[in-house]
């Protein structure tokens, strides 16, 4: 945070200069809106003669390691949901050339085995760092959290390119099948999810 900002934020709000105030002179100064509530939000807006500081989110090992955890398991379990229903494509609508060298039963086995694995880490990790923000909301600027939040974002949205890409591209050469379509589907489905949920919960940061 831009130390100038921070310290006229600080001077403004001990002479008691409103919030809204000091946001419009700031606006009208030309810094953006995103700095802007940064350092008004980096004080609490509570009752004292001078300016209280809200407590900073701090990195700490062990909440790198959690976050880790949580975006690999949920990257894994993406990818074996998405190798199970092409399994399931692929037997209920074979291609000739591959028959004699498909095996069904080897293509569920493995994926199906980590998603029993990967699936439950996602989701109790998941549900302990949701609880413990609902509790202290200041964990939600964590900054493993934001960094991790962007890379997912950026890899649906680079997923979802390169489906639509290769959907383009089979229909401009008129190769356009059914399984191909399904496949597609599948990828949107997924990575769309993924996208639309973390871009919520971006959005959802910015307006608390």
């Amino acid at each position: 945070m831009n130390a100038e900002l921070l310290a006229f934020t600080r001077d403004a709000l001990a002479k008691n200069v409103g919030r809204g105030e000091i946001a419009s002179a700031l606006e009208k100064a030309g810094w953006m809106k995103a700095d802007i509530k940064a350092v008004l939000d980096a004080f609490a807006d509570v009752p004292f003669s001078v300016p209280v500081p809200r407590p900073k989110p701090y990195l700490s090992a062990q909440e790198v390691f959690i976050y880790l955890v949580m975006f690999s398991a949920l990257y894994a379990t993406a990818y074996d949901v998405g190798a199970l229903v092409f399994a399931f494509i692929n037997h209920l609508i074979p291609d000739p050339l591959q028959a004699a060298s498909y095996s069904f039963f080897d293509a569920v086995r493995w994926n199906l085995s980590s998603l029993v694995v990967t699936f439950p880490v996602f989701f109790l990790t998941f549900r302990s760092i949701n609880k413990k923000i609902a509790a202290d909301p200041v964990r939600r600027s964590s900054k493993p959290r934001k960094w991790l939040t962007y890379i997912t974002l950026y890899v649906a949205a680079f997923s979802l390119v390169a489906d639509l890409t290769g959907l383009v591209y089979n229909a401009l050469g008129g190769e356009l099948t059914s399984r191909f379509l399904l496949k597609v589907l599948t990828v949107a489905i997924l990575a769309g999810g993924i996208f639309l949920y973390f871009l919520w919960d971006v959005r959802q940061e910015a307006s608390s």
